[in-house]
């Protein structure tokens, strides 16, 4: 897919479209590779460094040990680079794996690009161990996710 062409958004129910980008570390995370292995939550956020996304990542940070005894691999998902990632992850001691979407295919790839402020929605996706999406939800830039939701429906999968 070109990186001109946002997708509709992806749903409950469907296939999660793979892809593989690269961590604060310059690691590259594939989705795939979770396969058989984990669920995944995927944590799109607009920006590092902006007041809702830093205390959300500090919750995720907080809560990582509950996501964890249920199974799931946090991955925050941003428009920002790699050392950007790095230093804001080492700035607020986060814990989670942060991943840059800098060219912002993954994003677009999902249906969650907003394009206003070229940069990704505020959104959850979990994809379970079979690759298929089984949460999303997308939310007001300025509104912050809560935890709670998310592990009560990574509870429900089980």
């Amino acid at each position: 897919m070109s990186s001109n062409v946002v997708a509709k958004e992806v749903e409950v129910g469907e296939k999660a479209p793979d892809f593989t980008l690269p961590d604060q570390d310059g690691q590259n995370v594939t989705l795939s590779d979770f396969l058989g292995k984990k669920t995944v939550v995927l944590a799109f956020y607009p920006f590092d460094w902006s007041p809702v996304c830093t205390n959300e990542n500090k919750c995720f940070t907080n809560d990582l040990g509950e996501f964890s005894a249920s199974g799931a691999e946090v991955l925050g998902i941003s428009v920002d680079s790699k050392w950007c990632h790095k230093a804001w992850k080492d700035a607020l001691g986060l814990k989670q794996t942060l991943l840059a979407d800098l060219k912002r295919d993954v994003c677009k790839k999902y249906g969650l690009f907003l394009e206003d402020f070229n940069c990704a929605k505020r959104a959850t996706v979990i994809v379970d161990k079979e690759g298929k999406v089984r949460y999303k939800k997308v939310q007001e830039v300025l509104a912050a996710r809560d935890n709670k939701d998310i592990l009560k429906a990574l509870c429900d999968i089980g």
